[in-house]
C-alpha cells in the first residue's frame, strides 16, 4: 500500500454519508487521507426521517442537522454544499460538477440515495413541467419548508387558506406526513393503492388496526384505490349544490371556500376535494451517475461484499442507491450498517482486512405522534420458508403483535400499537436466540404495569435499543443526558423511535440478578 494520501470523494451528503464520515473519523482515516463530500443541497447534512416532525411542529428545522459544517472543517474534511455532480469518468478518476469543477479521486463512494417517482396522475404536472401549485412532494428540507409555508397561508378573512389535505401513499413516510398534517388541524386523508396500509411490511389484520388507529386520530384512509386525475375543483363545482362528481362519494362545495381547491379522482369512482395534495408514494435508487459511468446497474448500483461496484473496484456504493445480492434497502439501519462496513474496508486499505457485508436485516420504525409500529425481518418470506406464527391482537385497544419463529428463533416480527417489548424482541432477533416453547407468547404479552420505566429496567446492558445506530442499553446508561447520548452514540438521531426508551434508561438503573 502506498504511503501517499488517498483522495476519497463521497457523492451525496445524506444520512449514509454522515455515518460513513463519522466512522472514517473514528478510525483516523481523515488524518491519513483527504476526504471530500459533495452534497447537492445547500444545507448541512440533516435527518430526513424527522422531516415530518418539523412539519408537525415538534422539532425545529435546525434540530435535524446531523453534523455542522464546522465539525467537518475541524476534522479536515472538505464539505462542499450545493455541489451537484454531473458525471463520473472512471478512466480519468474524476467527478465533474454542474459548474464545471473537476474533483479527482482515488476512491469514490456513491451515496446518492433515492429519487421520487411521480405517480401516473393526469393533471399532476403542468405544461411547463412543474408540479401543480396545490401539489407538494415531500423528500427534502426544501419540500418541507414549502409545505409549511403553504400551511401558514391565510385567506382574506385571516383564516387558514388550506383546510384539507390528501396524502398519496400509505407507506411509512405517508403515515408520518398524514399524522403531522392532522396534528396541524387539517382534515387529512390517505390514498393507498395496496389493500391495506404498510402493505409491504404488515399483514392485512395489522394494517386494518393501523387504519383504525389513524381514524381515531382524525385521518381518513382509502385503501385499494389509486389517484388517477387531478382537476381544478372550481370548474367541477359548477354542477351545483348537492351534485356528486365522479359518480358517488364526495360532494364538492358548490362554491369552494378556497378558489385554489382541487379535485382528486380515484380509480374506484371516488372524488376527493382538497386544498393540498402531498406525494409520498414512489421512489427509486438514484443511479444516473453510475449508469453514465458505465457501472453495472439493475435496480440499484450492483456491489459486492466489500460494497465495491462489480464493474470498478475503485467505486463503492452505500445506502438507498446500492444493490447487494439482488436487494436494495430504503431504510436507515442497513444504510448505516453499510457505512460502518465500508469504513472498515477503507481504513484497512486495498486488499487488506476481512470486513464484508453479508446482506441487510430489515428493521423499520414508524415515527409519528400517537402511532407505534416496528417491523423486523421479512415476515411474508419467513412464513413461506416454513416459519410458524405466534400472534396476539387486541383491535379494540389498537394493538397487533406477531412473531415468526423458525427452529425456535425469531426470524421476523411486526408490532403495532404496543412496543413495550420491542427491545427484548430485537435482541433475540439479532442474536438468533433459541427460545423455549412458551417464550415467544410471553414476549408478546403487554409489559407488566410496574410503572413507566418497567420495560426499560428489564433490558440487559447488551440489548439493542437503537436499531438505526446499533446502540445497546448499556451504552445509553453510561450517558448522563439525552444530549450526550446523541453526541456519543448517535441514538435518537435516526428514526427517533428509540427516544422514549432512551429517556427511560437515563432515569433508571439496570436490574441485576
Amino acid at each position: 500500500m502506498s504511503d501517499a494520501p488517498r483522495r476519497i470523494v463521497v457523492v451525496g451528503s445524506g444520512m449514509a454519508t454522515t455515518r460513513l464520515v463519522e466512522e472514517l473519523v473514528a478510525r483516523g482515516v481523515h488524518t491519513r487521507d483527504r476526504i471530500t463530500v459533495l452534497g447537492d443541497e445547500p444545507v448541512a447534512p440533516y435527518n430526513r426521517i424527522l422531516l415530518s416532525a418539523v412539519l408537525e411542529g415538534t422539532h425545529r428545522p435546525d434540530a435535524l442537522t446531523l453534523r455542522e459544517p464546522a465539525w467537518y472543517a475541524a476534522h479536515g474534511i472538505d464539505l462542499r454544499l450545493g455541489a451537484r455532480a454531473l458525471g463520473v469518468d472512471p478512466e480519468r478518476r474524476d467527478v465533474m460538477l454542474v459548474d464545471g469543477t473537476i474533483v479527482e479521486y482515488d476512491v469514490l463512494v456513491l451515496a446518492t440515495g433515492s429519487i421520487p417517482t411521480l405517480p401516473p396522475i393526469r393533471g399532476l404536472v403542468r405544461m411547463d413541467g412543474t408540479l401543480h401549485e396545490s401539489v407538494h412532494a415531500f423528500r427534502s428540507l426544501d419540500d418541507c419548508d414549502r409545505l409549511r409555508a403553504a400551511l401558514e397561508e391565510t385567506d382574506d378573512d385571516g383564516r387558514p387558506a388550506h383546510r384539507r389535505a390528501v396524502v398519496v401513499g400509505g407507506g411509512l413516510l405517508g403515515l408520518q406526513v398524514a399524522r403531522a398534517l392532522g396534528a396541524r388541524g387539517l382534515d387529512t386523508e390517505i390514498v393507498e393503492g395496496g389493500d391495506h396500509l404498510l402493505h409491504t411490511q404488515l399483514d392485512t389484520a395489522a394494517g386494518r388496526i393501523l387504519a383504525r388507529d389513524l381514524r381515531k386520530l382524525g385521518v381518513s384512509v382509502y385503501t385499494g384505490a389509486r389517484a388517477v386525475r387531478l382537476t381544478d375543483a372550481a370548474a367541477l363545482a359548477g354542477a351545483g349544490a348537492g351534485a356528486t362528481v365522479g359518480g358517488d362519494v364526495r360532494v364538492l362545495d358548490p362554491l369552494p371556500r378556497n378558489p385554489g381547491r382541487v379535485a382528486l379522482r380515484l380509480d374506484n369512482g371516488f372524488t376527493l376535494d382538497t386544498d393540498l395534495v402531498v406525494l409520498t408514494a414512489g421512489g427509486r435508487p438514484s443511479t444516473a451517475l453510475a449508469r453514465g459511468a458505465g457501472l453495472e446497474v439493475r435496480r440499484g448500483i450492483v456491489v459486492d461484499d466489500r460494497l465495491a461496484s462489480v464493474t470498478d473496484p475503485a467505486i463503492h456504493a452505500i445506502g438507498d442507491c446500492a444493490e447487494h445480492d439482488g436487494r436494495t434497502t430504503g431504510f436507515v439501519p442497513p444504510a448505516w450498517e453499510q457505512a460502518g462496513i465500508l469504513a472498515e474496508v477503507l481504513a484497512a486499505g486495498p486488499g487488506a482486512g476481512d470486513a464484508t457485508y453479508d446482506g441487510t436485516r430489515i428493521v423499520a420504525r414508524l415515527r409519528a405522534t400517537g402511532l407505534d409500529v416496528a417491523v423486523l425481518g421479512d415476515a411474508a418470506a419467513e412464513i413461506e420458508a416454513g416459519g410458524e406464527v405466534v400472534e396476539v391482537a387486541n383491535p379494540i385497544a389498537g394493538s397487533h403483535r406477531r412473531l415468526v419463529v423458525r427452529d425456535g428463533r425469531i426470524v421476523a416480527a411486526t408490532l403495532v400499537g404496543d412496543l413495550s417489548r420491542v427491545g427484548l424482541i430485537t435482541q433475540h432477533f439479532d442474536r438468533g436466540t433459541v427460545l423455549g416453547e412458551g417464550e415467544p407468547g410471553a414476549l408478546l404479552l403487554p409489559d407488566r404495569p410496574a410503572g413507566a420505566g418497567s420495560a426499560a429496567r428489564a433490558l440487559p446492558d447488551d440489548a439493542e435499543v437503537c436499531a438505526c445506530a446499533g446502540v445497546s442499553a448499556g451504552r445509553i446508561r453510561a450517558c448522563s443526558s439525552v444530549e450526550q447520548v446523541r453526541d456519543t452514540t448517535r441514538a435518537t438521531t435516526g428514526c427517533g423511535g428509540c427516544a422514549s426508551t432512551v429517556r427511560e434508561l437515563l432515569d433508571t438503573t439496570p436490574v441485576h440478578a
